[in-house]
């Protein structure tokens, strides 16, 4: 079961900690509004008959969009809502399975390394992140650095 948090500061993190999303089901809508703003119509991900006789056998999300989904779910959680300063972005990311119209999403978020920087009001937190779907079948990892404010 999903939890709703409160915002943490750069103090509130403690690395082994760890949050869970809610679920999303994507949909086709989500397809359209990705292409719309991204600008990529690619086939595989628009063409539903094209796709068919791909190697996948139906039109996958974009590798950008499951992404997208990832950060999304990290902030739906409330843990960085009015704290995260700026995403400083990966060390790695992984797309390992493709995600389908009609699979429903979650991630798993465990924090993984704080550093002090050189601001005097913010630090560094680390999030490694899972996203499975309803079969719990891996289709995004990656860790997560964002710059995090302190409390004042």
């Amino acid at each position: 079961m999903a939890y709703s948090y409160e915002p943490h500061h750069f103090e509130e993190f403690e690395v082994g900690q760890e949050f869970e999303s809610v679920g999303r089901t994507v949909t086709e809508a989500d397809f359209v509004a990705h292409s719309a703003l991204s600008g990529d119509w690619t086939e595989l991900h628009t063409n539903a008959e094209y796709a068919e006789d791909g190697p996948f056998g139906e039109r996958i999300a974009h590798g950008p969009m499951t992404f997208v989904h990832a950060t999304g779910f990290v902030y739906r959680c409330g843990i960085v809502e009015r704290t995260a300063y700026a995403f400083l972005g990966m060390n790695y990311m992984d797309l390992p399975n493709p995600v389908y119209i009609g699979d429903t999403l979650s991630l798993e978020i465990e924090v993984t390394d704080k550093n002090d920087v050189s601001h005097d009001d913010a630090g560094i937190v680390v999030l490694d992140t899972v996203m499975t779907n309803q079969d719990d079948t891996v289709v995004f990892e990656g860790d997560m650095k964002f710059l995090i404010k302190r409390e004042e």
